[in-house]
């Protein structure tokens, strides 16, 4: 297992970590024998999220007795001091230990991040546990790449995690930026959420890059950690022939998978888009049908509100069937 410094935290960590999404799925004990497997293989990064139900309780009862073999991640949508304190409590309490060594801001849109860093905002109470000693380090995790451009230059961002796979290379710049200026970056979604199936491939593309500092695939069983592991740690140069796998996967999945790089907003019904997609892909891929029929139906406006006036086609790079895509995502979400 290859080992790197998650940027300016000093962190030693693990090249593959393990991602917390999928644990939903199983148990206690399933998680359990999960945290054995990662510690005879050398992975020792592990990410979760208040958002993720029962993630960090499973993984709690699994750390208890090996909590020091591991580098800790996990975060919140809190916006607001009062909101973000309680969190760190119940993750704290949640896992089971008294201190986590990365904690991030989960997800936040524009407005949520003006939000955060305003007086009162979430980023006052992350400072303030990181001085208690109750977290190490401050990251945020986002899914625009305009809010990746703007994250680089926050001062007080030590990691940043977003999308990065075969199929959504938008953030490549950035995530070179990040290695220059020292920031780690957390690589999600590898498998595009689940949507290329070739994961061996896809783990290799990741690594590949030498600004990748950790890759963090959902793992939900020990066979799906052997085979992340082995494409993990390959630091061979790509192939001829897994380039041209490489290729194959993107004309597959190019003409009609959405990036979330959102320049398909604003929509004149004011449905989040890359939002209905990301949860039906939730729903469809990591089969976590009932978390992802929750998180859709906080939706203010749902795929079925969609009025086919086109104009997020015109607006979209990737020139996708927006208006037919949607309509799939309301007939397999429900509305």
């Amino acid at each position: 297992m290859e080992y790197r410094l998650l940027g300016k935290t000093g962190l030693r960590i693990s090249r593959l970590g393990f991602g917390g999404i999928p644990i939903q799925k199983i148990d206690a004990e399933g998680t359990k024998k999960l945290i054995s497997e990662l510690i005879r293989a050398g992975v020792n990064y592990i990410d979760t999220a208040r958002g993720y139900t029962v993630s960090e309780e499973y993984l709690g009862y699994a750390l208890e007795g090996v909590r020091e073999h591991f580098v800790l991640a996990t975060k919140s949508m809190a916006r607001t001091k009062e909101a973000m304190a309680r969190d760190i409590g119940i993750s704290l309490q949640n896992l089971r230990t008294d201190y986590i060594d990365l904690y991030q801001i989960h997800n936040p849109g524009a407005k949520d991040l003006e939000q955060v860093m305003a007086p009162g905002g979430a980023l006052e109470a992350l400072h303030e546990a990181k001085a208690a000693g109750r977290i190490g380090h401050i990251g945020i995790t986002l899914h625009s790449v305009d809010l990746f451009r703007q994250a680089v230059e926050l001062p007080w961002v030590e990691t940043i995690m977003f999308p990065y796979n075969i199929v959504e290379t938008q953030g490549e710049e950035l995530i070179a930026l990040c290695a220059k200026k020292n920031i780690g970056f957390i690589c999600m979604k590898p498998l595009a959420g689940g949507a290329i199936e070739d994961a061996t491939t896809a783990m290799r593309f990741v690594v590949s890059n030498p600004a990748v500092t950790v890759v963090i695939p959902g793992m939900a069983d020990v066979a799906e950690i052997t085979q992340n592991v082995a494409a993990a740690s390959n630091t061979a140069p790509l192939t001829a022939e897994e380039q041209h796998r490489i290729t194959k996967i993107r004309e597959l999945l190019g003409t009609n998978f959405c990036r979330r790089c959102n320049y398909c907003a604003p929509c004149t019904a004011g449905i989040n888009i890359s939002a209905v997609f990301l949860f039906e892909g939730y729903y469809s891929r990591y089969d976590l049908k009932d978390w992802a029929i929750d998180r859709y139906a906080s939706l203010s406006k749902t795929a079925s509100d969609c009025v086919g006036c086109g104009a997020c086609e015109a607006r979209c790079p990737y020139h996708l069937p927006i208006r037919e895509m949607l309509k799939k995502a309301a007939a397999t979400m429900g509305k």
